[in-house]
């Protein structure tokens, strides 16, 4: 099961737009078996957890999650043979809650009102109430969080494309992809540029951190220092963007459609190059959300 992880194909998105916009390639991370991104690393610190010996099958596997982390968590833990315990934000979609509870894994929900930061201090809290029974995950601060998109996501992009890759646009959710990605990609070409994107606060763009507010918990794997360009993406034409991909078969969620809404942008003043991103889930989780309506 754990080896259909990984390798996901590209999809040409160049025909989304203007026939003078620069290549631009979607990596097709909801055809992961927990139908996103969060499969690779969540994958990745496992594994590495359990060949040190700080995870062992008498703990149960901890962390915080918008949602997508919880499934891939569920998930490899049912395979690993595994107990997992999951604080998510209680807005998180109802297909996602499904899923995770589907594969065996316990939810604690949180305060929707407190943001997802609240589901992060509440899965600290708990684990330092029962050390003893927790493994804490901890995906802000577990390197081989943003390693897994450093060794193979990025490897992944460079073997794909033919061509020098000179764009590469995403979120901050944990900082991992983002940061995985921006430094491999910036040791095969110093010169890629590598454009994060910035969600409005309000109503804020699921799975994505806005880093706008002084009491934002900042991921303590971030590399601020890679990015070269910040974009602001409202919820309306992230939404809008989902929509524009639903209707050339292509099936995702909002992040996804933020990554394309801030690649609109950045093209009004370029004409070439080789634009990358993330199609970092699959759109069936947000039925509930308003998403399609």
């Amino acid at each position: 099961m754990l080896e259909l992880i990984g390798n996901t194909p590209l999809v040409d998105l160049s025909n989304l737009f203007s026939e003078k916009s620069p290549q631009i390639f979607g990596k097709a991370e909801w055809m992961n078996p927990g139908g996103s991104i969060k499969d690779r690393p969540v994958k990745r610190m496992l594994l590495k957890a359990l060949e040190s010996g700080s995870l062992t099958k008498e703990k149960t596997i901890l962390d915080s999650s918008s949602g997508n982390a919880g499934i891939a968590y569920a998930m490899i833990g049912s395979v690993l043979e595994l107990n997992v315990t999951i604080v998510i934000p209680g807005n998180a979609s109802e297909e996602r809650k499904q899923r995770i509870k589907a594969h065996g894994a316990k939810i604690i929900e949180t305060d929707p009102l407190e943001g997802y930061d609240e589901a992060l201090r509440y899965a600290h809290q708990l684990y330092n109430k029962h050390p003893e029974k927790y493994w804490l995950c901890n995906q802000y601060e577990n390197d081989n969080n943003w390693l897994s998109h450093f060794e193979e996501t990025a490897e992944e992009l460079i073997n794909q494309i033919s061509g020098q890759i000179t764009h590469y646009v995403g979120g901050v959710g944990t900082g991992g992809s983002l940061t995985g990605i921006g430094r491999r990609l910036k040791t095969e070409n110093p010169l890629v540029q590598i454009i994060a994107i910035r969600p409005e606060l309000w109503p804020g763009i699921e799975g994505l951190k806005p880093l706008q507010s002084k009491d934002d918990i900042i991921p303590k794997i971030f590399d601020e220092s890679i990015i070269d360009e910040w974009i602001d993406v409202r919820a309306d034409d992230a939404k809008q963007w989902c929509k524009n991909l639903a209707k050339k078969g292509i099936f995702v969620g909002q992040s996804s459609g933020a990554n394309l809404a801030g690649i609109s942008e950045i093209i009004k003043n370029l004409s070439d190059g080789v634009i990358v991103t993330l199609l970092n889930d699959f759109g069936d989780r947000y039925f509930s959300t308003g998403l399609w309506s």
